[in-house]
């Protein structure tokens, strides 16, 4: 049989921990641990146990040469078979070509292993990570302190305070001024639809292309106002429109260069339920008038940085600054806005029709209209939002 090894694969010796009861009866503790090895392939969706025999025939078959290879009877045999039903060893065969498939897509995309792995099992699917927080009590800022106890402190000193050159404070601009304004929103008034206008403004302010270079027709690089690492612009941005005037709620991609919207097929369950789906339990975002999923397409910037150890930490930070500037551009509007990362990636890649080795969401923006009244506490310290600093319970 002709086969080799995938692409990308680490094994893990994971210790787990449980309750025995013979233990318990003679005296002891009770407590049992045992190890399990774990093998980590991100063309798989999900981790595979392995033994022995298996990580030892992992270890011999080539990962880049396909090689006959006869397997006879007993236990090297069964592992074969084993390895080749969950992929992680692979074959020409019609009956194993779903898992060569999707390992090809892997080394087209020339990832960074650590990174594709750390990406990869790092998604979510089904998650409510509000419920998980309160269960454990962790949703505030002071059952953080009673739980985990103090953290870090909020400033790293690294000098006596006598050794410190003080700077001048100088009267804020309206810059400043502008983003001290800023705090994230956890109350949108969805009762108050956004106009248009404030939509295109947006999108034209952050996501639209200003620029092109066109090296050759099948090589072009944007410009936004937002950075992007290798001048790349690998983020996409999806769009669930839910309260905006002349625009029928729904799904949508945007185009940054024709700057226009391309609607999607409808979502299971409607786009309210969507909303509430993808961002985990965080009620106070999901009715927002506009969420955009931040998605990476990941062939784009590692078309250049391919096997790249820095390659993933440019797509996130290329998320980062789309974010922020999508805070700025609200502020100055009026509006509120937020982002998060704790998110449903796997739904999200499911409702959108993402092959989620060639592009994934990364965070969730949202901006609308603040409503009159907090209903959820924010996080507003310096008190320029609320009439009052929000406390200690605020969630966080």
């Amino acid at each position: 049989m002709r086969i080799r090894r995938c692409a990308i694969l680490f094994l893990e010796p994971r210790e787990e921990i449980g309750f025995e009861l013979d233990s318990l009866l003679k005296g002891g503790d009770g407590i049992r641990t045992f190890s399990r090895w774990l093998a980590l392939a991100p063309h798989l969706e999900r981790e595979v146990e392995v033994d022995r025999i298996e990580r030892e025939l992992l270890g011999s078959v080539s990962a880049s040469r396909w090689t006959e290879r006869v397997w006879g009877s007993g236990q090297e045999a069964a592992a074969a078979q084993r390895l080749l039903q969950a992929g992680l060893l692979l074959s020409g065969d019609a009956a194993f070509e779903r898992h060569a498939e999707r390992d090809q897509a892997i080394r087209e995309a020339h990832w960074w292993p650590l990174a594709a792995v750390a990406h990869r099992f790092g998604r979510w699917h089904g998650t409510d990570g509000v419920a998980a927080l309160e269960a454990s009590g962790l949703a505030t800022a002071t059952g953080l302190r009673e739980k985990l106890g103090p953290p870090p402190p909020a400033v790293a000193e690294r000098v006596p305070v006598h050794q410190r050159l003080p700077l001048p404070r100088l009267p804020a601009d309206a810059y400043e001024a502008l983003r001290t304004q800023r705090a994230t929103c956890r109350n949108f008034d969805a009762a108050r639809p956004l106009p248009l206008a404030h939509l295109v403004r947006m999108l034209q302010r952050v996501l639209a292309a200003q620029a092109q270079v066109r090296i050759d027709e099948d090589t072009v690089f944007l410009k936004r106002n937002v950075p992007s690492g290798g001048g790349l612009h690998p983020t996409a941005a999806y769009l669930l429109v839910q309260a905006v005037e002349e625009l029928p709620a729904g799904l949508y991609h945007y185009h940054p260069v024709a700057h226009a919207l391309e609607p999607l097929t409808e979502v299971a369950g409607g786009i309210a339920d969507f909303a509430a789906r993808i961002t985990a339990g965080q009620h106070w975002f999901a009715n927002a008038h506009v969420l955009v999923v931040l998605t990476s397409r990941y062939a784009r910037s590692q078309w250049k940085y391919r096997q790249h150890a820095k390659a993933y930490r440019a797509l996130v930070l290329d998320v980062g600054h789309i974010s922020q500037a999508l805070y700025d551009a609200a502020t100055e509007l009026g509006l509120a806005a937020f982002v998060t990362a704790a998110i449903n990636e796997v739904d999200i890649e499911q409702g959108l029709g993402l092959d989620p080795l060639r592009e994934g969401p990364i965070a969730i923006c949202g901006f609308g209209w603040r409503a009159a009244q907090r209903q959820v506490t924010e996080f507003d310290p310096a008190a320029q939002v609320w009439t009052r600093a929000a406390d200690a319970t605020a969630p966080l």
